[in-house]
């Protein structure tokens, strides 16, 4: 059997919808309900009564109805707020009470805190704290200090710590989060793969919609733009860039996020005034939008282990990015792109130059990138791994994790 295909030998859950086992998944804010696109229908379709909890928002209804799923809205808080956490725990509580899930997963700082404390209130049969990234490791201080008690605390709450990718799972234990043996991690990381066939080589009317030269070389970046995604470097890097090569035009494929890592005011209006700065704020499908990149960069600080890169990748676009906790896990370096060191505009403007100047070094990077995709983080083979893990401890609820993880890879890999 090929890696990226799910085996059909995952046990089948029982058909009659009073017998399915129900599964809630939480996450802190609605927008990050994307990140959830595909992981929640692989679990309905397996069998699984699914409910999406988050904070009210437009996206939590949406991506419900596309995945076909039930949702609740709880609203939830990103930043410290201890009385409003407070009441979202008793509202966390009061649902699961009203659910009775066989499981629960839940993810984000917020809600991993939130939602497993409610969950093990609630003596949830089966609590998994999915862990997509640290926080923590962007803090100083007393905030550090307070990160790291409550990323315990969750972890303590939860049965199973699923992280995201090697080097997270690596960097949680160095830190303490839980024991080794309840820090697991499926197959070769990522919690939803990527859909190759709708992130793909192509064309695309994006750069024409953008009023993008088409002769002209495109950088690209995708996601939040803060702090913390190593924005403020990239715009410092790019004003280098232009001086070897003044056609290169900027794409930043994303929005001016309101979190505590935001950006300055001062930088978002010179982001939004620069002359070579192209900034399309949400983008909800932006699979066209890799088309128009020949390189994509990301100077993230800290990552559990970012789509973005998949997904560029999977378009047979390079990646340059950092070499934190879970971004390095994303790029094989020379092959499918290059890792640099967070926190150096230096390092971007000659990684970035490096490809520019080298068409082929960039089709090679490319073609690499796809095919490792390809092999080992396509979706139906991500997925596949968590709903196989999934079923095996419904079915051995007192096993060990070892036995269950077992069972899962073996079903999935054939």
């Amino acid at each position: 059997m090929q890696a990226g295909k799910a085996s059909t030998c995952v046990p089948a859950l029982p058909v009659d919808m009073s017998d399915r086992p129900s599964i809630v998944l939480g996450i802190t804010h609605s927008q990050t309900c994307l990140v959830l696109t595909g992981r929640l229908r692989a679990l309905r379709e397996a069998g699984f009564h699914v409910t999406l909890i988050s904070s009210p928002g437009p996206l939590l209804d949406r991506i419900a109805l596309h995945e076909g799923v039930d949702h609740l809205a709880i609203p939830m808080k990103r930043g410290m707020a201890p009385l409003s956490d407070l009441v979202s725990v008793v509202r966390l509580w009061r649902a699961l009470r009203r659910l009775r899930p066989d499981i629960t997963e839940f993810s984000t700082p917020k809600a991993g805190l939130l939602g497993n404390l409610a969950a093990w209130l609630c003596r949830v049969p089966i609590r998994i704290y999915l862990l997509r990234g640290l926080r923590l490791e962007t803090s100083s201080g007393v905030k550090r200090q307070i990160l790291s008690a409550t990323e315990r605390l969750a972890a303590a709450c939860a049965q199973h710590v699923v992280c995201n990718s090697e080097s997270l799972r690596a960097k949680a234990l160095a830190l303490r989060v839980a024991a080794s043996g309840k820090l697991k991690l499926l197959g070769d990381g990522s919690s939803n793969g990527v859909d190759v066939e709708r992130f793909s080589p192509g064309s695309t009317d994006v750069r024409k919609r953008l009023g993008l030269p088409s002769n002209a070389a495109v950088v690209g970046f995708v996601g939040r733009l803060t702090r913390d995604k190593g924005v403020p470097e990239l715009i410092a890097a790019f004003d280098h860039v232009l001086k070897a090569a003044p056609d290169t035009r900027l794409l930043l494929v994303g929005w001016f996020d309101d979190s505590e890592d935001a950006l300055s005011q001062d930088l978002r209006a010179y982001i939004d005034r620069h002359p070579r700065i192209v900034r399309t704020g949400f983008v909800a499908d932006t699979a066209p939008y890799y088309r128009a990149m020949d390189v994509m960069v990301l100077p993230t600080w800290r990552e559990g282990f970012p789509n973005v890169v998949l997904e560029a990748a999977a378009t047979a676009i390079p990646v340059i990015a950092t070499l934190a906790t879970g971004s390095r896990d994303a790029v094989l370096p020379e092959v499918t792109g290059l890792l640099i060191p967070p926190g150096y505009p230096e390092a971007i403007t000659e990684a970035v130059l490096q490809l520019l100047r080298d068409p082929e070094r960039r089709r090679r990077m490319g073609t690499a990138a796809r095919a490792r995709v390809s092999e080992l983080f396509v979706n139906e083979r991500v997925l596949g791994l968590t709903v196989a893990l999934y079923k095996s401890l419904l079915m051995e609820p007192l096993g060990t994790d070892a036995a269950a993880l077992a069972k899962a890879a073996a079903a999935v890999e054939g």
